[in-house]
């Protein structure tokens, strides 16, 4: 029943799509659809290129050091506090 379609089918196909949108409608239709396609492929290649550039750089290593667990993180005073001479002694 549908073996195929044949020339005769074809014609018919044409025909109406030339009576429903006209003469001058067809080839607006044609070239929106080929700028389409064009744009498509462009975006396809533009992925393509993004991907074989991330595939071929080599990507740098960490260097901020990682946080320890918070049950391991060590209070740490201030360097001032160090420093600090008791306030009864004078350097004099």
């Amino acid at each position: 029943m549908l073996s195929g379609i044949g020339l005769p089918e074809i014609l018919v196909i044409f025909l109406l799509i030339l009576l429903l949108f006209g003469a001058k409608r067809i080839p607006e239709m044609a070239q929106g659809m080929g700028k389409g396609i064009k744009e498509f492929k462009k975006a396809m290649k533009d992925v393509q290129d993004e991907i074989d550039v991330s595939a071929t750089t080599p990507r740098s290593p960490n260097t901020i050091a990682p946080t320890p667990p918070a049950n391991q993180v060590q209070a740490t005073a201030p360097a001032a506090a160090e420093k600090k001479e008791p306030s009864g002694t004078s350097a004099a």
